[in-house]
C-alpha cells in the first residue's frame, strides 16, 4: 500500500499539472471505489479552479475556489496517470483542465476512494477527526509522543501504526525508523524512555524525509504521476531484507504480527 512518502510524491507530481488549472471535465467512470463516489462530485468540480494541493496522512487533498476539497486515497494499488495516451479499463476517474491536461485515477483493485467536502469541514472529516499529528510537522515531538504512549501496554510498532497516535505512518517506514532508533518492535510502548523516544522521533522524520526525496518506495503497482518509480527501496535498512546482514553484521529477522511482516535486527534493536 502506498504510504506517506508515496502520497507526498503523488501530490507533488499532480501539483505541477493541476495547481491553478480550470477543470472542464470531472468524470467518475463508476459509482464507487472502496466507498460510493459522491453523486454531486462531477457538478461540484466542473468549472472550478484548483487553488492548491496538499496531503493529510495517506490522503491527497485537492482544493478548489468553490471552497470544496477533493479527497483521494490510493488504496492498495491506486495511482494517477498524467496525460495518458488512452483511457484504460481501470481508469475510474478523469480530470481534464482547460489547457488540455488530463489526469486519470487508475485503481485496479478498487481499494482507493474519492470524496468531496466543504474545505472548512476538513478537520471534522470522518477519517481525520481523531487522527494524530503529522509526523513531519512541528506538532510531532518527543513530548507529544510520550504523552500519547502513556499507559499503553501494546508493542511500540503497533502504536506507531495507530493513526490516532501519529498520522500517516505505515509498515515500511515504521520498521525502518525503529531500526534506526535501535528499538525492539515488540517493546511495550509505555516502557520506552524519553531519550529513546527522542531518537525515535528523529528517526521517523529522517526516514520519511529521505523517502520523499527518493520518490518513495516502489511497491507493486505504485508509480508517481509521471510514471517514475521511487528508488528508496535500495536504501532500506531492514524492510524486505530477511536473512541479509544488518550493518552490525547480524542477520535481519522477520516476524508476523497481526498479518503484517516486521523486519528487525535482534542485535541492534533491544
Amino acid at each position: 500500500m502506498p504510504e506517506l512518502p508515496e502520497v507526498e510524491t503523488t501530490v507533488s507530481g499532480l501539483r505541477s499539472v493541476l495547481e491553478g488549472a480550470l477543470i472542464v471535465r470531472a468524470e467518475p467512470r463508476r459509482v464507487d471505489l472502496r466507498w460510493p463516489i459522491p453523486p454531486d462530485l462531477r457538478q461540484r468540480l466542473t468549472g472550478a479552479r484548483i487553488e492548491a494541493l496538499g496531503r493529510r496522512a495517506k490522503y491527497g487533498l485537492i482544493y478548489t475556489d468553490r471552497q470544496d476539497v477533493l479527497i483521494f486515497h490510493l488504496g492498495m494499488s491506486g495511482r494517477w496517470r498524467v496525460d495518458p495516451v488512452e483511457i484504460e479499463k481501470h481508469d475510474h476517474f478523469i480530470l481534464e483542465t482547460a489547457s488540455g491536461r488530463v489526469v486519470a485515477l487508475n485503481d485496479h483493485r478498487r481499494f482507493g476512494s474519492l470524496d468531496i467536502i466543504d474545505s472548512d469541514q476538513i478537520d471534522a472529516y470522518r477519517f481525520f477527526a481523531k487522527m494524530g499529528p503529522e509526523p513531519l510537522s512541528e506538532a510531532f515531538d518527543t513530548s507529544v509522543l510520550q504523552k500519547a504512549l502513556l499507559g499503553r501496554k501494546a508493542p511500540i510498532k503497533a502504536m506507531l501504526l495507530n493513526q490516532n497516535i501519529v498520522a500517516g505512518l505505515g509498515n515500511i517506514y515504521v520498521c525502518e525508523a525503529l531500526n534506526m532508533a535501535g528499538i525492539d518492535p515488540v517493546a511495550q510502548a509505555s516502557s520506552i524512555s524519553k531519550a529513546r523516544l527522542t531518537r525515535l522521533v528523529i528517526a521517523i522524520k529522517e526516514v520519511l524525509t529521505a523517502a520523499i526525496a527518493a520518490g518513495g518506495s516502489t511497491l507493486r503497482d505504485f508509480a508517481a504521476p509521471d510514471g517514475e518509480l521511487g528508488y528508496f527501496a535500495k536504501d532500506w535498512r531492514v524492510y524486505g531484507r530477511e536473512g541479509e546482514a544488518c550493518v552490525c553484521g547480524s542477520n535481519i529477522l522477520r516476524r508476523v504480527d497481526s498479518g503484517r511482516s516486521t523486519f528487525y535486527c535482534p542485535k541492534c534493536q533491544r
